[in-house]
């Protein structure tokens, strides 16, 4: 099965509405797709419509943002939740509240270094004003011929110890596995090679904290990882008896290292988060 259990649409930090996402999906051969805006629920309708009327099978998604110990973000998907249910709704309003006051933030951190107006340039790039973040101030700099492309503008000023920086207080890890696990869903680590800022024993703790939540899955393969990233978490996987998760994390074409559907396939010994949720 072609399944792609991660990706973004214009309701967060991707470029496509979400029935356009959808169709790329579909034209790239994926039998089962997720959508899995950051903190956010409003595109999963129009998605759900496409993707029934183009008989594709979908599955309803979030990806939440976490502080984790020493204040670094990571990120858990929740697959197959219900988009109606409050307590998952709440907590995420929550958490996208003080995006407005970190984006301006981020603005006036710039400003400091010579480029301006990059709050009013952001908005633009931001279909949903609820969702502003870093990858649309990324998305303007670009356009505006400050960098060359997205990847050099987080490099130069958005990643953290950069100077456009500005840290911010997500939810709870305990938090985020509990709302999923409230709205019927399954909790999934996603690409754990991205965090960087912890230590071996820093990401052990993390998946010890994860499992001790309810969380039940792993991404082994995902947009980032690499080879030797994906036989890394595959063993995690096997160690801790937990399902295994295939995303490519799409959000921009040109921006995204993998496009829907074409990510590596998991080990065949490993099993399959979507076998959890009836595929």
């Amino acid at each position: 099965m072609n399944a792609d259990l991660h990706s973004h649409s214009s309701i967060s930090d991707g470029c496509l509405e979400p029935a356009a996402l959808v169709r790329r999906a579909h034209a790239h051969g994926v039998d089962l797709l997720a959508l899995t805006d950051h903190d956010e629920l409003d595109g999963l309708a129009e998605a759900a419509r496409e993707a029934e009327s183009l008989g594709m099978n979908f599955i309803p998604g979030v990806e939440i943002s976490v502080s984790f110990l020493d204040d670094t973000t990571i990120h858990i998907v929740g697959l197959g939740i219900d988009p109606a249910n409050a307590e998952l709704a709440q907590g995420l309003a929550r958490v996208r509240s003080g995006r407005e006051e970190r984006a301006q933030h981020m603005a006036a951190a710039l400003e400091k270094c010579g480029i301006h107006d990059t709050l009013q340039g952001a908005r633009r790039f931001a279909r949903n004003p609820a969702m502003i973040g870093r990858a649309h101030f990324a998305r303007y700099l670009v356009a505006s011929g400050v960098m060359p492309d997205v990847n050099t503008v987080f490099e130069h000023y958005l990643a953290r110890g950069k100077p456009g920086f500005v840290s911010h207080q997500w939810a709870s890890l305990e938090d985020a596995v509990g709302w999923i696990r409230a709205a019927g869903g399954v909790a999934v680590v996603a690409h754990p090679s991205r965090y960087h800022r912890l230590s071996t024993a820093g990401l052990e703790r993390l998946f010890d904290d994860f499992a001790a939540a309810g969380g039940e899955a792993v991404e082994v393969v995902a947009g980032a990882h690499t080879p030797e990233e994906m036989k890394r978490f595959a063993t995690v996987a096997r160690r801790r008896g937990l399902l295994a998760s295939r995303g490519s994390d799409f959000h921009c074409e040109g921006e995204s290292p993998v496009d829907l559907g074409r990510c590596h396939e998991l080990p065949p010994d490993l099993t399959p988060v979507w076998t959890r949720l009836g595929y």
